[in-house]
């Protein structure tokens, strides 16, 4: 027997969200941060480092490394779309080339996610109630509405933003995890009609995630949808909500998705063992040097800010459809959203672990709506129009400061934590900034004077604002983030140090510094070792200690220390190789500066 639902939903509450506005919306956020910078620290710049070796003739595709070291993700796909755009696209600069399959990535989420909801708001449990007299809220209006406020609630997740324009296996993960969600969501609605979409988006979301460096993952969200497929068939519900009078038909098409599932789960597994992707990773809380204690305030204060706005709507989801908790619309996102965050407390990259849980947190956020009191919907409001408006006035003014040196502390405090650090003036990036200014006022004029009934709108002001501070930081600070962000300034300054041609060994350097120095120093490099004969060495400041075990320290002589201008902490030494007859005169036993 159905329960009754929370939802009390009139027809004129589910009027549709213009489309031109919500292409509008996905653009501005997808578009800003894959043009118009150069590969960021850490991670974005060490896969791509990966991806640029995996286009030479020598490289192995199935074990993707850079320089002999193996990368922090155990990943083949990601690495893969990379090094396929760069080798398709040549009369495109690298770094922007391997930018196209990884905006494609995010675009595949934000549309994945819309539908997954949409199929998940269609289920019989998930309507709102019927009106005695009609004007009840259509099943299609209904799920429509619904699915632009899931929308909109993942633009408006906080950190969705900078690891969702990277070109790491994390976005690929996120890609592969929605596309997972939306064919679980839509397999009761398509069965009858065309199956293979979702049977496709299942089979491609499971071994893209094993080969994206996720095995487990998959293999739980693999069996979380065969809990969910079974519980729909334990207590006999089809798409129709017919209960217990489901036709034998419907149950047999639910039997064999159930069984597609299992086959595409196990194919995923075995993809993964065959390829030697599996890896323990379980670190729990307190298994660092750190207290354990500080950890766990770590990780909180990490569940706070990066979920924000939709861990607070998706436990008012939880709480008001308790009694519909093993409902297909409240037991996949949940599952989803559980495993992602089960991740994020067991693993290290607790942040790319998270970031997997925003799609199915958007889709509980949106089941939030229909049953949240006005005077909450109005705190959201409140809360999002003063907070972004102020990031949006503090973006303005520093970047007027960069510009013109007027108000003097915003100029002096980039000076003092960019040293060496340009401004320039784009006007693309003014006008771009100025038209997404005048959108904010724009929406924030119309939140408050129309359209007060639609189920979306408590979800326009969280998206409007976090795609105008993600877009005015992408066209008014790129310049200074990208300086900020960048191993450029210091991998050109190595550069100068160096002959033309002349190769250059590297000892103790990451994957990240050593794709920089490949990147925009142009430099061959080479592991440094006993035999190596390049004329030039790179050491890491923190590798100093035990460079005499691999090299010849008498061979050296110390040439520079040079820094990131915008990191005291990250520092390299250069060294040059000195001719037999002058090594008496290096310039310390060792050849060893001291310690910066």
């Amino acid at each position: 027997m159905n329960k009754p639902s929370p939802a009390i939903i009139a027809q004129s509450a589910v009027r549709r969200l213009p489309r031109l506005a919500l292409l509008l919306f996905c653009l501005a956020y997808v578009l800003p941060g894959f043009f118009g910078r150069g590969p960021w620290k850490y991670e974005d710049i060490a896969a791509f480092g990966v991806m640029r070796e995996l286009t030479s003739s020598a490289a192995n595709w199935l074990q993707p490394q850079l320089l002999g070291q193996i990368t922090g993700f155990d990943a083949l796909v990601p690495y893969w779309l990379g090094a396929i755009a760069i080798k398709g696209l040549p009369f495109l600069d690298p770094a922007f080339a391997v930018r196209i399959p990884f905006g494609l990535l995010l675009a595949m989420t934000l549309i994945t996610t819309w539908y997954a909801i949409y199929y998940l708001a269609r289920s019989p449990q998930a309507q709102p109630v019927a009106f005695a007299f009609g004007g009840e809220a259509s099943p299609v209006d209904y799920a429509r509405a619904i699915a632009d406020a899931g929308l909109l609630a993942l633009i408006a997740s906080l950190g969705l933003a900078q690891l969702s324009h990277e070109t790491t296996p994390a976005l690929a993960q996120l890609g592969f995890t929605a596309l997972v969600f939306y064919a679980m969501s839509a397999s009761p609605y398509r069965r009858a009609t065309n199956i293979a979409g979702p049977a496709l988006g299942l089979l491609t979301g499971l071994a893209g995630l094993a080969l994206s460096g996720a095995p487990t993952l998959a293999l739980l969200l693999g069996v979380g949808g065969l809990l969910v497929e079974g519980a729909q068939l334990r207590w006999g519900y089809n798409q129709d909500g017919q209960g217990s009078q489901a036709n034998t038909g419907s149950r047999r098409q639910s039997w064999h998705w159930v069984l597609l599932i299992a086959g595409a789960t196990l194919l995923a597994a075995l993809l993964a063992y065959a390829l030697d992707l599996w890896r323990w990773r379980i670190q729990l809380p307190g298994a660092s040097d750190q207290p354990a204690w500080r950890d766990w305030r770590r990780l909180g204060r990490l569940l706070l800010w990066f979920t924000w706005p939709t861990w607070p709507l998706a436990l008012w989801t939880l709480w008001r459809w308790r009694r519909q908790l093993a409902s297909r619309h409240v037991a996949l996102p949940l599952w989803f959203a559980g495993m992602a965050v089960a991740a994020t407390l067991t693993t290290t990259a607790s942040d790319r672990s998270l970031l997997l849980s925003l799609p199915p947190l958007a889709a509980l956020a949106a089941f939030a709506l229909p049953t949240l009191k006005r005077s909450w919907a109005s705190l959201i409001d409140w809360f999002t129009l003063l907070f972004f408006t102020g990031c949006a006035i503090i973006i303005w003014v520093v970047w007027i400061a960069m510009q013109t040196g007027v108000p003097r502390q915003p100029a002096a405090n980039v000076a003092k934590l960019a040293p060496g650090f340009e401004p320039s003036f784009s006007w693309f990036a003014f006008l771009a900034a100025v038209a997404a200014t005048l959108a904010w006022t724009w929406l924030v004029k119309w939140r408050a004077g129309a359209q007060r009934a639609a189920i979306w709108k408590s979800m326009v002001l969280p998206a409007g604002g976090a795609t105008l501070s993600w877009l005015l930081l992408m066209t008014l600070w790129m310049p200074l983030l990208d300086y900020a962000r960048s191993y450029a300034p210091m991998s050109r300054q190595i550069a100068s140090l160096v002959d033309k041609n002349a190769c250059v060994e590297i000892y103790g350097v990451d994957s990240a510094q050593a794709a920089a120095l490949q990147y925009h120093g142009q430099l061959e490099l080479r592991q440094a070792t006993s035999h190596a004969s390049c004329p030039y060495l790179v050491v890491d400041v923190d590798a100093q200690s035990t460079l005499s075990s691999t090299v010849n320290l008498p061979d050296w002589a110390f040439l520079a220390t040079v820094r990131r201008p915008t990191d005291k902490n990250e520092n390299v030494l250069v060294f040059k190789r000195v001719s037999t007859d002058h090594q008496a005169r290096a310039a310390k036993p060792g050849g060893l500066p001291a310690r910066p």
